[in-house]
């Protein structure tokens, strides 16, 4: 299971609505400095290899089945600082990520 706060799923719904796109699909792809890389976009359907996850205003977030084996446990929570905002991953399963946050090792 995936936990997502409510302040990411507000900035989700917003970003969905504001794309016209009902669906933010989020996957995780091989690349970046530590190994595996954390990859947004936007989809028009669902399909079986995404799970559902309910946003806000009939958004969903579709979370790719792969992804799910090294993001179980985690929170997607919607961090805004000083110097910009961001989705932070806040996941059990990383064994160590760069200082960007975008990647990190399983």
């Amino acid at each position: 299971m995936i936990n997502i706060t409510e302040t990411a799923k507000t900035y989700l719904t917003n970003t969905a609505v504001k794309n016209n796109k009902p669906y933010v699909a989020f996957k995780v792809k091989g690349g970046g400095c530590a190994g595996f890389q954390y990859d947004w976009s936007f989809a028009d359907e669902v399909s079986d290899k995404y799970h559902e996850y309910e946003l806000n205003e009939n958004k969903k977030l579709l979370v790719d089945k792969t992804a799910e084996l090294y993001i179980l446990g985690s929170t997607i929570d919607y961090v805004e600082e000083l110097g910009g905002s961001f989705l932070s991953i806040k996941n059990p399963n990383s064994k160590s990520s760069c200082g960007c946050g975008e990647s990190f090792s399983a």
